[in-house]
């Protein structure tokens, strides 16, 4: 027998506490500040909340949370602004969306509206090391697309199959 342990989905996110020190959840609300800075230039706690499907109240809980890990500086009822190193980790967390959707457009024949919503469960659940991997695969298919439809010509015999 190997030395493996199992633990539930929720046991495996709490022996990465340690390692991250943002939720699923608040990862969530620094890539959406984010990409509303990237596309509009600001942000504000009701554009958030309008934006996150969540009540302004939320977002200004949320907000502390993300003030007192140094990743975002705001006023109650002014914009909200990214730290230096929420301005990093909030470029990493839109590349690993990015990366992810690719991917899931790549190899799923799913709707738009499936691939996000696959994108945004599982996006929080893979390590720098998978996104990199993920990442280096889709060039690879990019570069070599013989190869890559090779895969999609192996994956509609074997859907035929079942």
């Amino acid at each position: 027998m190997n030395d493996e342990k199992f633990y539930t989905a929720r046991g495996y996110q709490l022996l990465d506490k340690n390692k991250n020190v943002l939720t699923p959840s608040l990862e969530d609300y620094l890539e959406m500040i984010c990409r509303a800075i990237r596309d509009n230039g600001h942000i504000r706690v009701n554009e958030l909340a309008a934006d996150l499907n969540v009540r302004p109240s939320s977002v200004s809980k949320t907000l502390a949370k993300l003030s007192k890990a140094g990743l975002v500086d705001y006023e109650k009822y002014g914009i909200i602004k990214l730290t230096e190193e929420g301005e990093k980790a909030g470029a990493y967390l839109l590349h690993r969306h990015d990366v992810m959707k690719h991917f899931f457009e790549m190899i799923s024949h799913e709707s738009p509206n499936d691939i996000f919503a696959e994108t945004e469960m599982v996006e929080h659940m893979v390590s720098k090391n998978t996104v990199s991997s993920i990442e280096h695969l889709l060039r690879f298919f990019h570069a070599n697309p013989e190869i890559y439809q090779r895969f999609k010509n192996y994956k509609v015999k074997r859907q035929k199959v079942k």
